[in-house]
C-alpha cells in the first residue's frame, strides 16, 4: 500500500495528540488514551508502539485498579533524549541540559559583560553548548535540539535576533549560527516569551490558558499567553511591555526612548533610587561613604531592606508600585487569569508581591480582578532557560519525528 503525504500528516497530527495527552495526564493505559484522544484503539496502539520504539514513551506498571483486563500504563520516557536550553542575558549566560520530561540534569551559569562584544559572548555560549552536548551524550541520551532565549526582538521564522537594545546586538542570525556549528534543530525566542512557555508547561501557570509573565532584570521582559497560545502580534514583536512609555521626560532607556516602564521598575531603577537617597544624605546601612570600588547591588539592597533599612525598603516599594501600575493596565487590557512575576525581583517577592497586588487592586477595574491571581514564578531566574528547553520539547510534541 502506498502511504500518501496526507496519511503521514494525519499520523503526525494524531501522534502529537497522543504525546500531549500523555504530557498532561500520564500515566494512562492505551484504552484511556483512546478515550481521551477520541482516536480508535487500533490507531492509538499503532502510534504508541512507534513511540515506544522511538524511546519517547515507556510502559510502566500494570493498571490494577480498574475492572476488567488490566493494561500497561504509559508515560513519557525521560530517556527519550535531551534538550539544551540557553539564556543569553545582558550580563550572563545560563544553560541547562534537561531530559524529555524537563528534569534538569546539568546546569551552568557564567557572568558576561556586554562591552566584551557580540563575538566574545557568542564564543562563550558555543563553548557552553559543546560542554552541554558532551554531558548529555555521556548519559547515553540523544540530543533533541537547542532553545535560545534572548532579551530582544526575534524573527521567529528565521531564528534571527533583530534587536537587543540592552546587549547592543542587531540582525544576528542565531539559529543559522548554532545549526552550522552543532547540526541540531535550533529555536530562538524572546526571553519573556520563552519564560512564559516555561511557566506554562512546567511551572506556576500550568492549567492556566490566559496569563501574562513579567520578568525584571536589566530590562523588563514579558510573555503573553492567550487561550493557550503565545501572543506574538502581527510580526512576532508583541509583548514589549517594558517599553510602554510611563514618563516621556523620564530616564533614557536602552531602546533610545525615554521613560519606558523598565526604567522605573527593574533592579537598575532600585539601585538608582538608593544612590539618589544617599546623595541627599539619608541615613542607611548602604552608606554613601563606602569605598568607590564597592558597588551597591540589588541583592545588597534587598538584604538591607530585610534588616530594616528604610532607604532600601522605600526604593523597592517604589519599584513595586510602578510595576503594579503597569500590571494594572495589562489586567484592564487582557483580563488574564494570572500574572506571573519572575526574574531577579523574585528574591524580593516577600516585599514586592503585596505592594504589586495592592497597587493592581487600587488601579485596575474591580471586575477584571475578581478571579485574578498574582504569583511568583516557579523557576525564578531560570524561567527563561527552562522555557528554552520547552521550545525544543514543544517542537517534538507538536511535530514528532516519525
Amino acid at each position: 500500500m502506498v502511504v500518501t503525504a496526507d496519511q503521514n500528516l494525519v499520523r503526525k497530527h494524531n501522534t502529537a495528540i497522543v504525546l500531549n495527552v500523555l504530557r498532561h495526564r500520564a500515566p494512562l493505559s492505551r484504552a484511556e488514551l483512546a478515550a481521551y484522544t477520541g482516536l480508535n484503539r487500533s490507531t492509538v496502539s499503532s502510534i504508541v508502539n512507534g513511540l515506544v520504539a522511538d524511546h519517547l514513551v515507556q510502559e510502566t506498571t500494570l493498571q490494577s485498579d480498574r475492572v476488567g483486563r488490566p493494561g500497561m500504563l504509559l508515560e513519557l520516557n525521560p530517556n527519550g533524549g535531551f534538550a539544551i536550553g540557553i539564556e543569553i542575558g545582558v550580563d550572563f549566560i545560563s544553560i541547562i541540559v534537561a531530559d524529555f520530561v524537563a528534569n534538569v540534569l546539568w546546569r551552568d551559569r557564567v557572568d558576561t559583560d556586554p562591552s566584551d562584544g557580540e563575538k566574545t559572548i557568542l564564543d562563550r555560549a558555543y563553548d557552553l553548548t559543546q560542554t552541554a552536548l558532551e554531558f548529555g551524550r555521556s548519559r547515553g541520551l540523544t540530543p533533541l535540539g537547542v532553545g535560545l532565549g534572548l532579551p530582544g526582538i526575534v524573527d521567529l521564522e528565521h531564528g534571527q535576533l533583530m534587536l537587543a537594545p540592552n546587549l547592543g546586538w542587531k540582525n544576528t542570525p542565531l539559529a543559522e549560527m548554532w545549526t552550522q556549528r552543532f547540526d541540531l534543530p535550533v529555536f530562538v525566542e524572546n526571553d519573556g516569551n520563552a519564560a512564559a512557555l516555561g511557566e506554562y508547561y512546567f511551572g506556576a501557570a500550568r492549567g492556566h490558558n490566559t496569563f501574562i509573565y513579567l520578568s525584571a532584570g536589566v530590562g523588563l521582559g514579558a510573555g503573553i499567553v492567550l487561550d493557550g497560545k503565545l501572543y506574538r502580534g502581527s510580526q512576532g514583536y508583541a509583548a514589549e511591555i517594558g517599553h510602554m512609555t510611563i514618563d516621556p521626560k523620564g530616564e533614557l532607556c536602552g531602546c533610545g526612548k525615554r521613560g519606558c516602564l523598565e526604567t522605573v521598575t527593574g533592579p537598575r531603577a532600585v539601585v538608582r533610587s538608593v544612590h539618589q537617597a544617599l546623595d541627599r544624605g539619608r541615613p542607611s546601612l548602604l552608606r554613601s561613604d563606602r569605598p568607590a570600588s564597592e558597588v551597591i547591588t540589588f541583592d545588597m539592597i534587598v538584604e538591607a531592606s530585610r534588616q530594616g533599612d528604610q532607604v532600601a525598603r522605600q526604593a523597592l516599594i517604589q519599584a513595586g508600585r510602578m510595576l503594579g501600575l503597569g500590571v494594572a493596565n495589562l489586567v484592564n487590557i487582557f483580563n488574564p487569569e494570572m500574572i506571573v512575576l519572575g526574574g531577579i525581583l523574585n528574591i524580593a517577592n516577600d516585599l514586592l508581591l503585596p505592594v504589586i497586588q495592592e497597587t493592581v487592586l487600587a488601579n485596575a477595574l474591580d471586575i477584571s480582578c475578581q478571579a485574578l491571581q498574582i504569583t511568583a514564578s516557579s523557576h525564578g531566574t531560570e524561567a527563561c532557560v527552562i522555557g528554552a528547553v520547552a521550545l525544543v520539547l514543544e517542537n517534538i510534541h507538536s511535530a514528532p519525528r516519525f
